[in-house]
């Protein structure tokens, strides 16, 4: 989560990324390597709860009771062993019962209460190593947000282990080092993208856990303009390469799926030009695939986003040792969700879902929504590549293949230009209020709300 808030002289970080059971080890998959993303033992350590519960204890308004209000689902998706139908209604009572708890206790009833020892029972009846002490002794990191400024706008996200904030910056100081936004349009400019992204996922491959793996330099470099012209160099209009042309560091990985329908992300933005920008995530399809009966809650597969050393196949990158399992570790994360300014006016909050997809999405996002005001992305039912385009990337060597799904993309932006020629400021502040628009990519089941 990344929250700009007006009481804060900058951006405010919150990680609640979950972290491995205090039992795990980096060789625990190496009889099962099913296991590592579904079943009991894929299960990481919760931290939803505790990073909302953060949030609220440092800028929250509203009663904590009250923010539990929603009584979410109800019973689940088989009522009486009939699968629901679409647009059937599900019913979860231990969840209602969960969530009243959490509302009447706080963080503590899921970390230290009723509700983390029936769902550690669940998880440990189903064959899980999480512990009671794992829930108790789960941390919120509440750090300085990552700022960056590229061609004129200010960013603001997520340091690692969300590998989003850093990979976003060195793309767009690549496309940035052009020196023309007209050298990153059209056909060739796709080409351009295209191998930025590349350079950066390899280089991408060396983060981790900051407070496991000493990935300072790594950082520096992924936002360092310097690094990423020379970066641009090693990128040639006319060709490809093959894979071990961009693979040139010490480290590689195998990347996280690129799933999509279970992660959700939303922006808020309040009167006062105040914003946040969530990602919320189980990882893959219903998570681990189970359900704890006793509380409701479904039980995520976030294992699976570390590297094993023995996951090694002909169609996967080699595993990577900053992103290796440690008790109480955080697995890399490609969530995205940032905050854009442009002269500390907000501009934008966007965010996505969808794995590994939700960097290049949200990098192009940025440019073509926040700065080229090209609304096309989101009013377009379908979006595909002409097969003029198609023919120019086959010239230059990409090897193209059709793809179900990618990542979703939401945002809210503002409309800067407007409120500056409305001089709408409010009393005794210098905050913009520009027309707030909210999009909400229509392949999803979210939609814009305002009150």
């Amino acid at each position: 989560m990344v929250v700009k808030s007006s009481s804060l002289p900058v951006a405010l970080a919150i990680d609640m990324r979950e972290t491995a059971p205090a039992a795990a080890s980096q060789d625990m998959y190496d009889e099962n390597a099913g296991a590592k993303s579904e079943g009991a033992s894929s299960i990481g350590v919760p931290g939803e709860i505790a990073g909302l519960h953060a949030a609220w204890l440092r800028l929250g308004k509203l009663p904590w009771k009250t923010l539990e209000d929603d009584p979410g689902l109800r019973k689940v998706y088989a009522p009486n062993g009939t699968l629901l139908k679409s647009g059937g209604t599900c019913y979860n009572e231990e969840l209602g019962n969960s969530l009243h708890a959490v509302a009447e206790q706080g963080a503590k009833a899921f970390y230290n209460g009723t509700v983390g020892e029936r769902l550690i029972k669940d998880v440990r009846e189903a064959g899980g190593i999480l512990t009671m002490d794992d829930l108790r002794n789960y941390k919120v990191r509440v750090t300085n947000g990552v700022s960056i400024n590229i061609m004129g706008y200010d960013i603001l996200g997520m340091p690692p282990p969300s590998s989003g904030t850093v990979g976003i910056s060195l793309v767009l100081n690549i496309l940035a080092s052009y020196g023309s936004l007209d050298a990153v349009k059209g056909p060739l400019g796709l080409h351009r993208l295209v191998e930025a992204l590349k350079h950066m996922l390899a280089i991408r491959m060396d983060l981790g856990d900051p407070n496991f793996e000493n990935i300072s330099k790594t950082v520096s470099d992924m936002l360092s303009p310097s690094f990423a012209k020379s970066i641009k160099e090693r990128i040639f209009d006319n060709t490809t390469f093959p894979p071990e042309y961009y693979l040139h560091r010490s480290n590689f990985c195998s990347v996280e799926p690129a799933y999509g329908p279970w992660t959700s992300h939303f922006c808020i933005v309040d009167s006062a030009r105040n914003a946040v920008s969530m990602t919320s995530t189980v990882n893959s399809q219903f998570g681990s695939g189970l359900l704890s009966t006793s509380t409701g809650i479904v039980l995520n597969n976030e294992m699976d986003d570390f590297s094993v050393p023995t996951d090694l196949s002909h169609d996967k990158l080699p595993p990577s040792p900053t992103n290796f399992i440690k008790p109480n570790k955080r697995p890399l994360s490609s969530m995205s969700p940032i905050i854009v300014l442009k002269d500390k006016q907000l501009v934008g909050v966007i965010g996505g879902s969808g794995g590994l997809d939700i960097i290049p999405a949200v990098i192009q996002l940025v440019p073509n929504v926040v700065s080229f005001e090209n609304w096309t992305v989101v009013d377009r039912e379908h979006i595909e590549l002409s097969e003029k385009l198609k023919d120019f990337l086959k010239e230059r060597g990409h090897q193209l293949q059709p793809k179900a799904g990618g990542a979703i993309c939401q945002l809210v932006v503002q409309n800067l230009t407007a409120a500056a020629g409305l001089g709408r400021k409010g009393r005794g502040d210098d905050v913009l209020r520009g027309v707030l628009t909210a999009i909400i990519d229509p392949r999803k089941g979210g939609q814009p709300a305002a009150m």
